[in-house]
C-alpha cells in the first residue's frame, strides 16, 4: 500500500510530460507531412497533367472581362459588410464576437484545443489543488436596499419622460421575491393568498392593482394587498405612508411582512425629511430582527446618517459591518473612503502633494479610495458626474454598473457636501488601475473582477442607458478584418472598374511576384536532384 500510494503523485506528472511530449511532436509531424504532400505533388505533375491544367486555368482567365472582376470584387465587399454590420451588432449586444463565440464553442474542441486553464489557476490552494469555483456567486443578483416606489417614483418618472426604468427582468425578480417573501411560509393559501400569489405574477400594473382589490373583498386584513397598493398605485409618498400603517395593522405576526413593512415606513420617513425618525426605525428594526442581516438594513440607516452628518454614528455602524468575514458593498467601500476622505479633503492641493508627498492621512484616503473603486469601478464617473444618472434599479448586482448607479443616485449629494472630496476622487481614483493591471485574472484586495457583469448589467439597466463596461473591451479581431476586408474588396472594384487596363497588369505582375519563389525552389530542387530519380518517381 506504501508503494503504490507514494507512487501515485508520479503518474499524474509522468501522464502529463507524455501529453506535452505528443503535443511538441505532433507540430512537426504535421509540418513534416504538409512538406511531404508539396513534393509529391511537384513530382507527380506530370501524370497529374498540372501543368496543362494551370495553363487551361490560364486561358480561361485571361478571357474574362473586367466586368467580371468588378462583379466579383463588389459582391464580396457586400458580403464582407454585411458580415461587419452582423459582427458589430452582436458584438454591441453580447459584448464578444459571434465568430469567435462559435470558433470557441465548438470548433475548437472539434480539433483537439483545451479551455484556457489560466483562469483555473486563480484559485488554487496551497497544496496546488485548484478550488473549484462559479461565476453564479460572483454574479448574483441582490435586492436593491434602497429601491424607489413604483407608483409614487417610477411611474412618474414614466409619465414625464414616456420612458421605462425598469425592464422586465429586474420587475419579474421583484415578483419572486414578493412570492417568496410574503407567501413562502404558508403551507396551505388562504383565497386571498392564491389571489395575491397571481398578483404579483402579473405583467400589467392595472391587472396588479385590481388582483389587489379583490384580495381585500375576500379579506379586509390582508396585509400584503395593502403592501402592493402602498407599492404601486400610491402616486406620493405621504399616500403609500398611509398604505403601509395599514398593512403594518393586518400584518399580525408575520415576521418578513413586518420587517418589509416597517423598513420602507423607514423610507417613506427618510424621504418626507424625517431623518431622526427614519434613522430610530432602522435602528429599532435592526436590533429586533438581527438575524436578517441579508437584507442590508444597514445601508439604508448609514445613508439616513449621512443625510444627518452624523459622521461618528456612520464610523460606529461602519466598524460593525465594514469587517473582513462579511460581503461588501459599493456602500461600505464608498462610505469608508468619504469618511477618510472628508477629513484630508478640505485642504488637499495635487500640486502641494507632489512637491512634499502624502501624509499618513492623505495617504489613508487614497488608499481607501482605491479599494473602493477595485471593488466597483464604475461608481467614480457618476459621483464626477462625467456619466448621466438613471433610476435605480429594484436589483443590483454587486461590483456592477447596476450597483453604481444605485450608489450615485443616494449618495452623490453626500460627496458634494463634503467640500474637496470629489477633488479628491478626481484626482486619484484611475491610479487604482495601475494596481491591477489585468483585473480579470488577478485582484489586489478582492477577488479577480467578475467577467460576467456586462451581460446581467444589460438585464436589469434599461435600454436607454449605456452600460458601463470594465474592463473597457477592445474590438474583436473579426470585426478589424471584416472592415479591412470589406473596404479592400470595394477598393478593388472601384479601380478595377476605373482602370480595368492598368489593374490587369498588376494583378498579373502580382502573381508572378507571389508565385516566383515556388519557381526558384522547384529549380534548386531539379538541379539538386538527379534527374533519373525525377524520371523514376514520376514512372512509380
Amino acid at each position: 500500500m506504501a508503494d503504490s500510494s507514494g507512487s501515485n503523485p508520479q503518474s499524474p506528472g509522468f501522464t502529463e510530460k507524455l501529453k506535452s511530449w505528443l503535443c511538441w511532436s505532433w507540430t512537426y509531424i504535421c509540418a513534416l507531412w504538409f512538406a511531404m504532400v508539396l513534393t509529391m505533388v511537384y513530382v507527380l505533375r506530370s501524370p497529374l497533367k498540372l501543368q496543362e491544367t494551370v495553363n487551361a486555368a490560364s486561358v480561361f482567365l485571361n478571357t474574362l472581362t473586367p466586368k467580371f472582376y468588378v462583379a466579383l470584387t463588389g459582391t464580396s465587399s457586400l458580403i464582407s459588410g454585411l458580415i461587419l454590420i452582423f459582427e458589430w451588432w452582436y458584438f454591441r449586444k453580447y459584448g464578444t464576437s459571434f465568430i469567435e463565440q462559435v470558433s470557441v464553442s465548438h470548433l475548437r474542441p472539434l480539433l483537439g484545443g483545451v479551455e484556457n486553464s489560466s483562469s483555473a489557476g486563480l484559485f488554487s490552494s496551497v497544496n496546488g489543488d485548484t478550488e473549484p469555483r462559479t461565476n453564479v456567486a460572483e454574479c448574483k443578483v441582490w435586492r436593491n436596499p434602497l429601491n424607489l416606489f413604483r407608483g409614487a417614483e417610477y411611474s412618474r418618472y414614466t409619465w414625464v419622460t414616456g420612458k421605462e426604468p425598469l425592464t422586465y427582468y429586474d420587475m419579474n425578480l421583484s415578483a419572486q421575491d414578493h412570492q417568496t417573501f410574503f407567501l413562502g411560509d404558508t403551507q396551505q393559501l388562504r383565497p386571498e393568498d392564491s389571489v395575491m400569489q397571481k398578483a404579483w405574477r402579473e405583467r400589467n400594473p392595472q391587472a396588479r392593482i385590481r388582483a389587489a382589490y379583490q384580495a381585500i373583498e375576500l379579506n379586509r386584513e390582508c396585509a400584503a394587498a395593502y403592501v402592493l397598493l402602498a407599492e404601486e398605485e400610491a402616486t406620493t409618498i405621504t399616500e403609500a405612508e398611509r398604505l403601509f400603517k395599514q398593512a403594518l395593522k393586518s400584518a399580525g405576526k408575520d415576521t418578513n411582512l413586518v420587517v418589509y413593512i416597517k423598513r420602507r415606513l423607514a423610507m417613506c420617513a427618510r424621504k418626507l425629511g424625517r431623518i431622526k425618525e427614519a434613522v430610530k426605525m432602522m435602528r429599532d428594526l435592526m436590533k429586533e430582527f438581527p438575524l436578517l442581516g441579508m437584507l442590508n438594513i444597514h445601508e439604508n440607516l448609514l445613508e439616513a446618517l449621512l443625510e444627518l452628518q452624523a459622521y461618528a454614528d456612520v464610523q460606529a455602524v461602519l466598524a460593525k459591518y465594514d469587517d473582513i468575514s462579511l460581503p461588501k458593498s459599493a456602500t461600505i467601500c464608498y462610505t469608508s473612503a468619504l469618511l477618510k476622505a472628508r477629513a484630508v479633503s478640505d485642504k488637499f492641493s495635487p500640486e502641494a502633494a507632489s512637491r512634499r508627498g502624502l501624509s499618513t492621512a492623505e495617504m489613508n484616503a487614497v488608499e481607501a479610495i482605491h479599494r473602493a473603486v477595485e471593488f466597483n469601478p464604475h461608481v467614480p464617473k457618476y459621483l464626477l458626474e462625467m456619466k448621466s444618472l438613471i433610476l435605480p434599479p429594484e436589483h443590483i448586482l454587486k461590483r456592477g454598473d447596476s450597483e453604481a448607479v444605485a450608489y450615485a443616485f443616494f449618495h452623490l449629494q453626500h460627496w458634494k457636501r463634503a467640500e474637496g472630496a470629489l477633488n479628491l476622487l478626481h484626482c486619484t481614483w484611475e491610479g487604482t488601475f495601475r494596481i491591477i493591471p489585468y483585473p480579470l485574472e488577478k485582484g489586489h484586495l478582492f477577488y479577480p473582477y467578475p467577467g460576467c457583469t456586462e451581460t446581467a448589467d444589460r438585464e436589469l439597466l434599461p435600454s436607454f442607458h449605456e452600460v458601463s463596461v470594465y474592463p473597457k473591451k477592445e474590438l474583436p479581431f473579426f470585426i478589424l478584418f471584416t472592415a479591412g476586408l470589406c473596404s479592400f474588396c470595394a477598393m478593388l472594384a472601384m479601380l478595377t472598374h476605373q482602370f480595368p487596363e492598368l489593374m490587369g497588369v498588376f494583378v498579373k505582375a502580382f502573381f508572378s511576384t507571389l508565385f516566383a519563389p515556388l519557381g526558384f525552389f522547384a529549380d534548386k530542387m531539379e538541379s539538386f536532384m538527379p534527374s533519373c530519380l525525377w524520371h523514376q518517381l514520376a514512372n512509380v
